[in-house]
């Protein structure tokens, strides 16, 4: 879908670089660039096996890697020949460095204008904390997502995973593609994108915004429950697993009554009624809960999906891979490497009638493919590469 589409990516760690991974498995031609001595951080982030960085493997997929100087002249000249000729520049480096480097969209674009430049921060390239360092735990925290997670008695909680850089990324990638759009179908010319860690995740969190703003009233943590819908929870089972279960959509919540024996509730008003139930949640809750502790996992489920009502396993990873159902549909690939032999990895998500995304190989060693960018797109001879090389440039 993307062939002949060009990413620059000059980014480290998650956001940005997970952008350029999303637009790279649609068949974008993504160049990584690094600097020589010791790369994207992210190659020595969590799990790691023999040394290898296991999350590099997958957000690495799919691109070729090469090393850069970047605070030295020749580097960042090498670099505005790359821009020169991509489409798309994905960056999160701060916006002062940028400048000082020359390498900010007004100069780059300069030399391309119809280059779409990406610029992922932790803040935003406008406001008074735009040159600040930012990650993803400071817009968990600052998004209201930490306010509104957790146990009621607890303390605010931040997610084990990278949540604010998942959902930037997100929006970079669709934000490229509406760029990209503009550009080639409407003629627009160039854009600066500017995307941080805080805005996308609160745009999720906004109906604690909208409560206060019409109510007054600011949100507060309430476990599992959500007090939009009830029952909404996380159920223990006779034999030690947990399932989860929503009743958001009303008829949802009056079939799971009937499923448990509990025909009653569907007719009484104070449970019948979404509204009436909010206020009756924890005992809601206790109702299902205290069915759910006498049935096995696999029998409460199978209750469920006979009463069609909307229920699931809480998986672990292990579960997770065994599941039938994803295995049917693919979702965990096997891709030979080269370090690791081979490794699982999460398909592409997007699914298209007619083309497939796909991954052709996990993330390279440190600049595996210097020579063959700097050959074929800037057309450098071995010897100015090797020159390059040896002056610790590449």
């Amino acid at each position: 879908m993307l062939d002949g589409i060009r990413v620059l990516d000059v980014a480290t760690l998650a956001a940005a670089p997970l952008a350029a991974t999303y637009l790279g498995e649609f068949g974008a031609d993504v160049i990584k660039v690094e600097q020589p001595q010791g790369g994207d951080p992210i190659r020595k982030w969590g799990a790691q096996k023999d040394g290898v960085g296991l999350m590099w493997k997958s957000i690495g997929r799919n691109k070729k890697a090469i090393t850069l100087d970047l605070r030295t002249e020749e580097g960042r000249e090498l670099m505005r020949g790359l821009a020169a000729k991509s489409d798309v520049v994905v960056v999160n480096t701060r916006p002062h460095t940028l400048r000082k480097w020359e390498l900010d969209y007004e100069r780059l674009s300069a030399d391309n204008p119809g280059l779409i430049m990406l610029h992922i921060t932790g803040y935003g390239l406008g406001g008074p904390k735009s040159d600040q360092p930012g990650f993803g735990t400071l817009g968990e925290a600052m998004s209201g997502f930490a306010h509104v997670t957790g146990q009621p008695d607890g303390p605010p909680t931040l997610p084990p995973f990278m949540l604010a850089d998942g959902v930037a990324s997100l929006n970079a990638a669709y934000a490229v593609m509406m760029a990209l759009y503009h550009r080639d179908v409407h003629g627009g010319g160039g854009q600066l994108i500017d995307i941080n860690l805080i805005d996308p995740l609160s745009r999720l969190l906004e109906q604690s915004v909208l409560m206060y703003d019409q109510l007054g009233i600011i949100q507060q943590r309430n476990g599992n429950r959500w007090d939009i819908s009830a029952p909404r929870n996380t159920y223990e089972t006779k034999d030690g697993r947990w399932l989860a279960m929503s009743g958001s959509a009303p008829t949802v919540a009056l079939r799971a009554f009937r499923a448990i024996g509990r025909a009653d509730l569907a007719d009484d008003p104070d449970f019948s009624d979404p509204q009436r139930r909010l206020e009756r949640a924890a005992e809601t809750d206790k109702v299902v809960a205290d069915w759910v502790i006498t049935q096995t996992l696999e029998d409460a489920l199978a209750v469920f999906d006979r009463e069609s009502v909307a229920a699931a396993p809480v998986y672990d990873s292990s579960q997770l891979i065994d599941d039938e159902h994803l295995r049917d549909r693919g979702v965990y690939v096997n891709v030979p490497d080269s370090e690791l032999d081979d490794m699982r990895v999460q398909a592409p998500v997007p699914r298209f009638s007619g083309v497939e995304g796909k991954v052709s190989h996990l993330g390279p060693k440190l600049g595996e493919h210097t020579n063959e960018v700097l050959t074929d797109v800037l057309g450098l001879g071995r010897g100015a590469i090797d020159d390059l090389r040896a002056r610790g440039i590449i």
